[in-house]
């Protein structure tokens, strides 16, 4: 009993401790965020000092996007935890570089792409055109990384001096588009895929009903990824003042030649007058400071600003309302409902573009697209929308990004006018829809499923039950009926017959360049090009006012978060270690999207697609 009563006693002794390390905790943790909350409201928007003489260093860091899909408490904690966000808008690079050129206080841009992934090219080309009339100005441009790609060195092309760490390398590789098939896969476990189509070349299902690619889909992918790797070598060649041709026999002979650098990467792309020098990144400020560049803090380094807080210097106040140009970004895949930033939702871009018409000071509307397309249904709505803006009498203009093709096509083709890059991906013109069964793999998992229906097809939606011939009847007359419907809104929106435009649809996929010379653009330019037009179609001039509509916009909070994140006190006590902690950054990031196939077949639901796997690798 005597031992029994000591346990008991240090059990309690125990307890009373654990409650005080709890409140310790709590206590230091309250004082943790009492003081980051005093800190943000210290740092609040304090003016960014700009001296004469300033590099604008461009680091982007991650995924090049038309529109950031994390939400502002996302990004804030990111850059308050010492992580970038991966993601790295389009329109904050060419803002940075369109303002430091006219910018009497920054004297070069010193461009650092390493670390930069691109899915495309055409948003590329916006950034170097920036990077081109920067230069143009009269105003250098030095571009260093320890290793480049394809796409980093696309956009270092634009660059006055294009150097490479000695240790690095340039790996310049064609294109290529390769998938998993996973017919085998479904035939041995008992899943049964049942495919309905309308286009020969309509070549997103076939993973799921093939073991291998067909014949029609690997000639059209070589066509339009032929016309890609041509207009990169183009592109390329140009601003490195090279033929293509020569560009191409460079390119194809590395290999080869490598044998004769002793394996020097480096040094071959150098003799190929691919690169300019061979630099580190030490001996690039020391150039730089040699050519006259001030010295950083306490004599280190250059004198430099960062990509963000220039943003934040050159943005100033929000202007008072006024007559302009909007735009809305669609990216991404188009699916049903309403959806966050970053994202295309039926329900929620239409209600951007209905606001877009519903809001006095909004005189014409840019739909920036880059889109492989998604659910039918929640592209007509889009469509719909954009057709009654122009009604309205606003006039819309589309500005096809990477990728504009399917339903990315469909919410594009009523526009007033189609602008895409010569290296878009887009047309792809077909639909399709998937319905899977499993009583297959129940009967291999000795699992059955038996009972009674009444009535047509009341059992045609049950996975568990083989393929109603009925249903199969009912589903290929619905795909049929939206490809006519596809075919002939394209054939009424562009001036063209059903013929005409079925003889370049049937689901193939072409390059902007391609698509012009077929009729399902207008012309070729960018983002801005499309605003300017839009502007003297509203009678706002070449030079409008331009506001992104977005889905979300900033409390208080968030933007007190944001400000914070990007200001001068918190880049100094994270230099001293004192962050938001890394873990708390990815506890609030979104959860990814679903398995491709389970998106597109969901059971107990009839859907149709126009979608396209096409990005090339």
């Amino acid at each position: 009993m005597p031992e029994r009563t000591r346990n008991g006693f240090l059990a309690f002794i125990a307890l009373i401790f654990r409650g005080i390390n709890l409140f310790r905790l709590v206590v230091l943790n309250l004082v943790f965020f009492l003081l980051l909350l005093w800190l943000i409201l210290l740092a609040g928007d304090h003016p960014v000092n700009i001296r004469k003489q300033t590099v604008l260093v461009l680091h982007p860091q991650g995924q090049l996007v038309e529109q950031s899909s994390l939400d502002p408490l996302q990004r804030a904690l990111n850059g308050m935890s010492g992580q970038s966000s991966d993601q790295v808008q389009v329109r904050d690079l060419i803002s940075a570089i369109n303002h430091a050129r006219t910018d009497k206080r920054i004297s070069r841009i010193l461009l650092l792409p390493g670390d930069l992934s691109a899915g495309g090219f055409a948003a590329l080309r916006e950034v170097g055109a920036a990077m081109d009339r920067f230069r143009a100005s009269g105003k250098t441009i030095d571009v260093w990384a320890p290793d480049m790609d394809r796409s980093q060195y696309y956009l270092a092309a634009h660059g006055s001096h294009v150097l490479l760490d000695p240790m690095g390398g340039l790996m310049i590789t064609g294109l290529s588009s390769y998938r998993l098939f996973y017919k085998d896969l479904f035939d041995r476990i008992g899943v049964n895929v049942h495919l309905f189509r309308v286009g020969q070349y309509k070549s997103a299902d076939e993973p799921y009903v093939l073991d291998q690619a067909s014949q029609a889909s690997k000639t059209a992918d070589a066509y339009w990824m032929g016309g890609l790797w041509n207009q990169w070598l183009d592109d390329v060649a140009s601003q490195r003042k090279l033929q293509p041709k020569q560009l191409r026999k460079i390119v194809d002979s590395v290999p080869d030649r490598l044998a004769s650098t002793g394996g020097d990467i480096a040094r071959l792309a150098l003799d190929d007058h691919l690169v300019d020098g061979l630099a580190t990144r030490q001996q690039v400020l020391t150039m730089l400071r040699k050519q006259g560049v001030p010295p950083g803090n306490e004599g280190h380094g250059i004198r430099q600003i960062d990509m963000q807080q220039y943003l934040k210097a050159v943005s100033g106040p929000t202007p008072p309302m006024r007559e302009s140009v909007a735009v809305v970004v669609a990216q991404g895949d188009i699916v049903g409902g309403n959806q966050g930033p970053g994202r295309i939702g039926g329900g929620s871009t239409s209600a951007l573009l209905r606001k877009a018409r519903q809001d006095k000071h909004i005189k014409a509307v840019v739909l920036r697209v880059d889109s492989p397309g998604g659910e039918v249904y929640a592209a007509e709505r889009i469509r719909r929308q954009v057709q009654l803006l122009r009604k309205s009498g606003k006039p819309v203009v589309v500005s096809m990004g990477d990728v504009a093709a399917s339903g990315g096509y469909w919410i594009s083709m009523d526009a007033d006018r189609i602008y895409a890059e010569p290296n878009t991906i887009t047309g792809s013109i077909g639909i399709f829809g998937l319905v899977y069964n499993v009583p297959d793999l129940l009967s291999k998992l000795s699992v059955h499923s038996d009972g009674v229906a009444v009535g047509p097809l009341a059992d045609a939606r049950d996975i568990t039950r083989p393929l109603d011939p009925q249903l199969a009847t009912l589903m290929q007359a619905r795909i049929e009926k939206g490809y006519r419907d596809f075919v002939g809104g394209v054939a009424k929106a562009r001036g063209m017959t059903y013929a005409q435009v079925d003889a370049i649809a049937q689901g193939r996929v072409w390059t902007g360049r391609q698509a012009l010379k077929r009729g399902l653009v207008d012309q070729l330019g960018g983002l801005r090009d499309a605003v300017a037009y839009a502007g003297k179609k509203a009678g706002l001039g070449p030079n409008p006012s331009v506001r992104y509509l977005e889905q979300h916009g900033t409390n208080a909070f968030q933007r007190l978060l944001l400000n914070f994140s990007d200001s001068a006190a918190a880049q100094v006590l994270a230099h001293v270690g004192l962050r938001v902690p890394r873990w708390l950054a990815p506890m609030m990031r979104a959860s990814g999207p679903e398995l491709h196939l389970l998106q597109m077949a969901k059971p107990g639901k009839l859907n149709v697609y126009a979608d396209c796997l096409c990005t090339p690798h």
